[in-house]
């Protein structure tokens, strides 16, 4: 496994040590064995769409829960019954657990199970006190403070 040096990056960022924090957590997760399989789409300048195939799943299977900026998606198949007999099982039906990270201000909006594609929409609200302002540059002598 490659392990990369993020201390260069400190001396031209400032507050931004949580992000290679988490860049050095997800590089070592190790065990991600890559079920169910997913995509990450962009919905909109401030929208995000997961997509997991999570064929066999019905939605009482199924569990999405965000906390602070994780997000979990679980999946408990219910007990199949013991009288079938498989000649080939190409089809996973084993439980899961996916997590992902999310940014700052990033919402779970929605969830909605169709055609065995389970889709979670996400939002990125930003409060208006961390939208960007502008400054005033004003002449005269700067203010001392002590």
């Amino acid at each position: 496994m490659r392990t990369f040096d993020y201390s260069p990056f400190y001396r031209a960022t400032v507050g931004f040590d949580r992000v290679f924090d988490l860049l050095d957590s997800v590089a070592s997760q190790n065990g991600s064995n890559g079920y169910p399989p997913y995509n990450i789409e962009k919905a909109g300048d401030n929208a995000y769409r997961i997509v997991m195939a999570v064929a066999g799943f019905a939605e009482a299977e199924l569990n999405v829960t965000q906390k602070e900026n994780e997000l979990l998606v679980t999946g408990q198949t219910a007990n199949a019954p013991e009288d079938k007999q498989y000649l080939y099982r190409g089809i996973a039906g084993r439980n899961f657990e996916r997590r992902f990270q999310l940014a700052d201000h990033v919402k779970v909006i929605g969830a909605k199970l169709a055609n065995g594609l389970l889709t979670i929409e996400l939002q990125r609200e930003i409060p208006e006190e961390k939208k960007p302002r502008a400054i005033p540059v004003t002449a005269g002598q700067p203010a001392l403070t002590h």
